[in-house]
């Protein structure tokens, strides 16, 4: 009962994940970004432990696929789960286990992968891919807005959608954005709202951190 996105930015290099479901605090589980590593999304019986090993294999100079591989073998309770990652090269590679219920799917895009369980419809992941890459020169936080958007006007869930999340990394150690929805009745559309109420904001706390001196008061 989630759908969900991770993209890079070939122009900027940027990592971003968006995701939604219809249980609570979905952005404290599932999506996993890392500046200059890659992405990675854990999901269907969640276990948010898997998210920073993939980063840490990516780090470690692991392609997706490698990293992937390595944690499918190690993980025991493997067929409930469903994963995707994205290295730095944009190269993906995605797992969705036996036991997680469909409909399901896993649909991958240039520099980006999609996954869906417990979804409406197994186009939910390709429409997200579609609408990600519609457009590659606008900026990554506004295409991973889009593609959770077009996965919902695809089908999205059976249930009511409740929480979503944005993340995305940058440059530095914390995340360029990280937005999140919950308890609302229209989750997605709450969350381009924060999005577009941020992302004037998004620079200049970043100057904050790195550069206080020169900063601009907001």
């Amino acid at each position: 009962m989630t759908f969900s996105l991770i993209g890079r930015c070939a122009r900027t290099g940027m990592f971003g994940a968006v995701v939604t479901t219809s249980s609570i605090a979905v952005g404290s589980r599932c999506p996993f970004v890392r500046a200059g590593v890659g992405a990675a999304l854990t999901q269907h019986r969640t276990d948010p432990r898997l998210g920073p090993l993939a980063l840490d294999l990516l780090e470690k100079g692991f392609t997706a696929q490698e990293a992937m591989n390595a944690i499918v073998a190690a993980t025991p309770h493997r067929d409930w789960r469903q994963l995707a990652m994205i290295d730095r090269e944009g190269r993906t590679a995605s797992f969705s286990g036996v036991r997680v219920k469909p409909e399901k799917n896993e649909t991958h895009g240039r520099d980006c992968v999609a996954l869906g369980n417990i979804v409406r419809s197994i186009e939910v992941p390709a429409a997200m891919v579609r609408a990600f890459e519609a457009d590659p020169a606008a900026p990554l936080t506004s295409r991973l807005v889009a593609a959770l958007q077009a996965g919902d006007t695809a089908g999205g869930e059976f249930k009511p959608l409740v929480s979503a999340a944005l993340l995305v990394a940058d440059r530095e150690a914390f995340p360029f954005v990280d937005l999140r929805v919950d308890q609302d009745g229209a989750p997605i559309a709450a969350l381009a709202r924060l999005w577009q109420e941020y992302a004037p904001m998004a620079e200049p706390y970043v100057a904050r951190a790195v550069d206080p001196d020169s900063a601009q008061a907001l």
